[in-house]
């Protein structure tokens, strides 16, 4: 390259080549010497309507399966209100001189009315739940409901099979079993509420 040439047009820039094989002269236009490639300015934003809830039409109702979601928690309640009151019902019941005698669940003793403090606490479960209080996530509450279920299962049990000896005039009566199922229905509603929960 020998020299470099001048006299263009503004905006370019022009050399020129001495050896026959190049081009005599080339030259570089930039931007500013183009109007299509002007700068582009960016837009200003549009200030966003004003929003409002209630101009939004309705969500349309979904349709489909019915859900069983929640029907561990009804049957929850149900069962502990159940064994609640059927700790206050006959568990045993006998004939004494000429007399039908029957013995409520909650004067058996202490199970009797561990029993009866079991349907309260599943009852209980449930409205902390309704209210909006949430057990720590430690302790599920289909775990505490299976485990109140056994353990109202064992208590029942002990009481069917072991007869207090102060009541031995009398044989089981219908509430013992009312107490009974209500418990293992108290431990179904637990394992319905787990498989809810997964």
């Amino acid at each position: 390259m020998s020299s470099a040439a001048a006299s263009a047009r503004p905006g370019s820039i022009c050399i020129a080549f001495d050896p026959p094989s190049c081009k005599p002269r080339a030259c570089v236009t930039f931007a500013w010497d183009m109007p299509i490639l002007s700068s582009v300015e960016t837009p200003e934003t549009l200030p966003e309507p004003d929003w409002e809830r209630d101009s939004e039409p309705p969500a349309a109702a979904r349709r489909g399966v019915p859900s069983l979601w929640g029907l561990g928690e009804q049957i929850t309640w149900v069962t502990g209100l159940v064994l609640a009151l059927s700790a206050l019902t006959g568990w045993y019941s006998g004939q004494g001189e000429g007399v039908t005698v029957s013995v409520l669940g909650w004067n058996t003793g202490v199970l009797g009315k561990l029993v009866f403090l079991i349907g309260v606490l599943a009852i209980l479960v449930v409205a902390l739940r309704r209210w909006g209080i949430d057990l720590p996530a430690a302790v599920p509450e289909s775990l505490v409901v299976v485990a109140l279920g056994a353990l109202s299962t064992i208590f029942v049990l002990v009481r069917a099979i072991s007869i207090p000896d102060e009541f031995f005039f009398a044989g089981r009566g219908i509430g013992l079993w009312i107490s009974l199922v209500a418990s293992v229905a108290l431990i179904g509603a637990g394992l319905l509420q787990a498989s809810e929960e997964l």
